[in-house]
């Protein structure tokens, strides 16, 4: 007996032992982060040049966004709108000299790439220079480096100017040959998520919508590449469709790039800018350094009064949702908690989403209609995508915001089930056999044949939730269903074009989302609050570092294949959605 007194004793010493050494760890893990945050917070001692580099994943909102690996020195993952905010303070700030742009190749988006394009033409007003220098510009890298005063390129580089393409892969006669088939339903004859897994090729719908959007997207990259280098776009249609950049000399000769250099010749044109001798160390600060110092975003005083700013970026999720995702429970918990507070007048919901699960969509929206009937105006701003669910969510808006090459649309619903009955009757040998107490108590399963009965009331669920979206964008915009199911059937639209038929009110970024926001509540004077609230670095990386959701080959994903990572969710995501009806855009479109 006392033996396993003792040795139950000894156990739960352990296990305390263990409790506390692990508390203890995070604590020093903590102050390691906190001192070195501190350190990142100090201002500048020194004149240097501000590095900005579009390979990175900027999030619509600060640390919006899973981190990318374990690190003792978490920095925050700088946002898209933070990001604009740091280039506006250099250049009012005496210690940044110009601005550094450095990338091969852009993970932004289209709308993303624009702010930032925009951004950098509004920073060369205060006279300071912006330099780019790459071994190769991507079409997407070289769209944001064109701003530069001067752009140059190593001289056994060259610059991938060929125009947007599209290429999606068809799974159905892979699916065929292994035995898998998709019981497919869907509304609206664009809604084109679900052709890899029924066609072999694109429909004639799909082709012509992808034409149309991918025309207006290269139409606005043309002409702002145009201003900045003072070429016509006749020239760049012709460099493109000819092919007549295959050197760097070539890049010279038809005015993309200023110069031909290594990076000592660019090292030495920073020196000169700087007054600094070659043989001293280059002074070049990184945007995520410089956004830790202080006084980037001004603080607003004398006013209780507050605009809501709420960021929807990611897939539309049941449930709580993770980092960079919008999920239904999260964000319907904060939306009530805004209309409650009597402190914010106003919402401007930021969306960057392609959609997601149906369910989810709605139950936002019952939300923001609540804040509606409280008397909050509310506005969107749209970023990259605000498509099918993206969209849901935002058309009961007061006002619509979007980019003029904003991917928007897709008004349409689809319902996707994989059948694995021939693959497991003929492929492995594995029969079902059943007993019901209903006509329909083993239907609607991948395991076996669904008849026609059930294909009937799965097109029939389709098609209702399809006419509630039709009825629910026909409310909020003013019109009658028939107008919107015109515009509708799943169909992509440019933000431009999004004006024209009626689904977007005005072409504008997010600040003048919030303006507009500010002129519907009559407030002045006005602080912004964004939302949701993020965990400090060094918590979310604790969060996520115990968390054992996450595979390791997805972490290995995100950190060596950063490019592809997207794509690669995209496909999870999909499989994680089954069973349940989508407002999804087909895509996950890249300008690289």
């Amino acid at each position: 007996m006392n033996f396993f007194k003792i040795f139950l004793g000894s156990c739960l010493g352990s296990i305390v032992g263990l409790g506390l050494l692990m508390i203890i760890g995070f604590a020093i893990l903590a102050g390691v982060a906190n001192m070195s945050a501190n350190d990142e917070k100090r201002p500048l001692d020194k004149t240097s040049f501000l590095e900005i580099r579009s390979d990175k994943i900027y999030p619509d909102k600060t640390d919006n966004i899973e981190s990318s690996s374990f690190s003792f020195k978490p920095t925050k993952q700088i946002g898209l709108h933070d990001l604009v905010a740091s280039i506006n303070h250099a250049k009012n700030d005496p210690k940044i000299k110009g601005i550094l742009y450095r990338s091969m190749y852009s993970n932004l988006g289209a709308a993303s790439s624009q702010v930032l394009h925009q951004a950098l033409l509004d920073f060369k007003k205060s006279g300071k220079v912006i330099y780019a220098y790459a071994d190769v510009y991507s079409e997407g890298a070289y769209y944001i480096a064109s701003v530069a005063d001067k752009v140059i390129l190593n001289p056994n580089g060259s610059i991938d100017f060929r125009g947007f393409g599209a290429m999606i892969p068809f799974f159905k006669e892979v699916l065929d040959k292994v035995g898998i088939k998709f019981d497919i339903y869907y509304a609206g004859q664009f809604k084109s998520a679900t052709e890899p897994f029924r066609l072999d090729k694109m429909s004639d719908q799909n082709r012509t919508q992808t034409r149309e959007y991918l025309e207006d997207l290269y139409n606005i990259h043309l002409e702002e590449i145009a201003l900045a280098r003072k070429v016509s776009v006749a020239q760049l249609r012709k460099i493109t469709n000819e092919y007549l950049i295959k050197s760097a000399e070539d890049a010279v000769q038809y005015n993309l790039v200023d110069s031909l250099g290594y990076v000592d010749d660019l090292h030495r044109m920073l020196h000169g800018q700087l007054g600094t001798k070659p043989s001293e160390k280059l002074n070049i600060v990184s945007i995520h350094r410089y956004f830790e110092s202080p006084g980037i975003k001004p603080i607003v005083t004398g006013t209780t009064d507050k605009i809501a700013v709420v960021y929807a970026e990611g897939d539309i999720v049941d449930g709580e949702g993770s980092y960079g995702q919008v999920g239904s429970t999260k964000y319907t918990r904060l939306l009530r908690k805004i209309r409650f507070d009597e402190k914010i007048k106003a919402v401007v919901l930021r969306v960057n989403s392609p959609g997601g699960s149906a369910l989810a969509s709605d139950n936002i929206l019952h939300e923001i209609d609540l804040i509606k009937k409280a008397g909050k105006p509310v506005v969107v701003s749209m970023g990259d995508y605000a498509a099918s669910g993206g969209y849901y969510i935002a058309c009961h808006a007061d006002s619509i915001f979007a980019q003029s090459n904003t991917i928007t649309g897709s008004i349409g619903v689809f319902f996707m089930i994989p059948n694995v009955s021939k693959l497991m009757d003929e492929k492995i040998g594995v029969n079902f056999d059943t007993v019901n107490t209903g006509r329909y108590s083993t239907s609607f399963t991948p395991l076996l044949p669904w008849s026609s009965a059930e294909g009937i009331i799965a097109q029939q669920q389709t098609d209702m939730i399809y006419d509630k979206f039709l009825n629910v964008v026909a409310q909020g915009r003013h019109k009658t269903k028939a107008q919107i199911h015109e515009i509708a059937q799943g169909r992509v639209w440019s933000g431009d074009r999004g004006v024209a038929n009626g689904l977007v009110d005005n072409i504008g970024e997010l600040d003048d989302a919030i303006a507009c926001a500010a002129r519907l509540a009559r407030v002045d004077t006005y602080k912004t609050s964004e939302y949701p609230i993020l965990k400090e670095p060094i918590l979310k990386m604790i969060e996520e570092w115990t968390n054992m959701d996450e595979s390791k080959e997805e972490q290995m994903m995100k950190k060596y294949f950063k490019s592809w990572f997207p794509a690669v969710s995209y496909l999870k995501n999909l499989d994680q959605q089954y069973y349940k009806p989508m407002m999804r855009l087909p895509f996950m479109a890249k300008v690289y």
